[in-house]
């Protein structure tokens, strides 16, 4: 992100606006979806860090991250939520996998049409941010309790207060 602050910004924007803006989805919750596509891409930075940021937002989140990316369907989440990470799954396989199974079975949960976008973009966006970290080959750092303290600072300022000058 340091070295083109110029698409950092964007980057960055939509990162907020998907994990942060408006929803009826909790920040947690968002940034579940995106630790989960994350650890299905075998991004290490964006697995750990985003899992650090769901887990400092959910109730019990260590736990619910660590359940959601061994086996969603049995993880302690809501129906709703496990319906949006199965389009998740797809998307994350490849966009045209989504059915109309799929956006039924989401609807039938009760997941709004906002919210299966969301759940959507979010996990193509994260498919590119996971290619982009890895593509870069972009400094990773593996010790958690730095991904713990970036959380803290997410949570409370969000992902414009990381974005570097131009």
């Amino acid at each position: 992100m340091h070295f083109r602050p110029e698409t950092a910004g964007p980057l960055n924007a939509l990162a907020e606006v998907l994990l942060r803006g408006p929803s009826a989805l909790s920040r947690g919750e968002r940034e579940l979806i995106a630790s989960f596509v994350s650890n299905r891409n075998d991004c290490y930075f964006c697995t750990h860090a985003h899992s650090a940021f769901a887990a400092a937002q959910l109730d019990d989140g260590r736990g619910v991250v660590s359940a959601v990316c061994t086996d969603y369907a049995t993880a302690p989440i809501s129906d709703k939520l496990k319906t949006l990470l199965a389009i998740a799954e797809q998307v994350q396989i490849g966009g045209k996998r989504v059915t109309p199974e799929h956006i039924a079975t989401a609807r039938r949960a009760g997941a709004s049409d906002v919210e299966i976008h969301d759940a959507v973009l979010i996990a193509a966006a994260f498919c590119m941010y996971n290619r982009y970290v890895d593509g870069l080959a972009a400094e990773t750092p593996t010790a958690p309790e730095i991904y713990e303290g970036v959380a803290q600072q997410i949570v409370r300022d969000g992902y414009l207060s990381t974005t570097p000058s131009a």
